[in-house]
């Protein structure tokens, strides 16, 4: 079980070598988190930029997890968050649909699955890049760093707008293969999916609106494996969607234009760590052993923290566990937000 020691906290560029070995042991499909050191560096500028109040459709928020290890702390999580997709840059889906055909002459109902290009999410926040290092996930990593991200969005409400999403992963067969974009991208863009991963953040979306099929698509006249492929998520998938299920997001039929994974959407209000969070004065900082353990942050912007401890709670008081308040550098008096972990 991950200690109170682990800190949810803004990245920085000194974090620039540690994020580049987090994205090589990624591999394809996170776009988020791209392993190349210019283009990292480039997201971590422009993060910066972003919580010092330069924020614009597109802007990427990034967050890293930090943690004790052999060499002192070390970075061993991210994940990231927009506040506003669209803009310059349309955000692309496919919607799924059904058409139903009927032929009188021939007594005859066929039904299709087609899917239509659509920008039904501009101007939605975007939660994406999680990544955790493999010896963190039996621990809780990913949970901690998914549930920092909504703690952060409701310490800054007036951030977002309306609703988020999230795009997972799609499907790819045990060589790293995507069955959709080599049935359908890679007809249009031209390109292997490599290097389609590669260009599908910041400008490389206009390429979409520039070659990408302009008519709706039969799914049966794909491939077998690509059609199967829509909707389905990356094997490595599997805890991200429970997870964002558990908070509340759904599939509400939509999804990525390169690889077919499932678009996951909520309004952010009822996104559970932002509909059930307090806030909360730090009356007392001292043992806590049979209170309840919580998610708690402090700080806005580059100033964010977020940890996960023990409180125990009186009316709009709590008093903070020894290791929760070193990790989050609260102090009696502050204030925190907290959620039940």
């Amino acid at each position: 079980m991950i200690s109170s020691g682990v800190v949810i906290r803004p990245a920085a560029p000194r974090d620039l070598e540690a994020l580049h070995a987090l994205a090589l042991s990624a591999g394809l499909g996170m776009t988020n988190l791209p392993p190349c050191r210019d283009r990292l560096a480039g997201l971590l500028a422009a993060s910066a930029a972003a919580l010092a109040g330069e924020r614009k459709a597109g802007s990427q928020i990034l967050l890293v997890m930090e943690a004790d290890g052999e060499n002192g702390r070390e970075v061993v999580g991210t994940g990231c968050i927009f506040p506003s997709v669209g803009g310059d840059w349309p955000f692309y889906s496919y919607r799924i649909g059904r058409l139903r055909q009927t032929s009188q002459a021939l007594g005859k109902v066929v039904e299709n699955t087609i899917l239509t290009p659509v920008n039904d999410y501009d101007g939605s926040a975007e939660v994406g890049g999680l990544f955790v290092r493999p010896g963190m996930r039996g621990m809780a990593g990913g949970r901690l760093m998914a549930r920092s991200r909504y703690l952060f969005m409701a310490e800054h409400r007036d951030w977002f707008g309306e609703r988020v999403v999230s795009e997972l992963r799609g499907f790819q067969d045990e060589s790293g293969r995507s069955p959709f974009w080599e049935a359908v991208g890679q007809k249009f863009y031209g390109l292997e999916f490599r290097e389609a991963d590669r260009i599908s953040v910041g400008a490389g979306k206009q390429v979409i609106a520039d070659l990408g099929p302009k008519y709706p698509i039969y799914l049966n006249l794909l491939p077998t494996d690509a059609a199967a492929s829509v909707g389905r998520f990356h094997p490595d998938g599997a805890r991200a969607h429970a997870l964002l299920t558990e908070e509340g997001f759904k599939f509400e039929g939509c999804i990525d234009i390169f690889d077919a994974g499932p678009t996951m959407v909520a309004d952010i209000d009822s996104l559970r760590a932002v509909r059930d969070s307090r806030v909360s004065r730090v009356a007392a900082i001292g043992p806590c052993e049979d209170g309840p353990e919580v998610l708690a942050c402090i700080g806005r912007a580059e100033d964010f923290r977020a940890s996960r401890g023990r409180v125990w709670r009186e009316d709009d008081e709590v008093r903070v566990s020894p290791e929760l308040a070193q990790a989050l550098g609260v102090k009696v008096g502050d204030h925190i937000r907290h959620v039940d972990f």
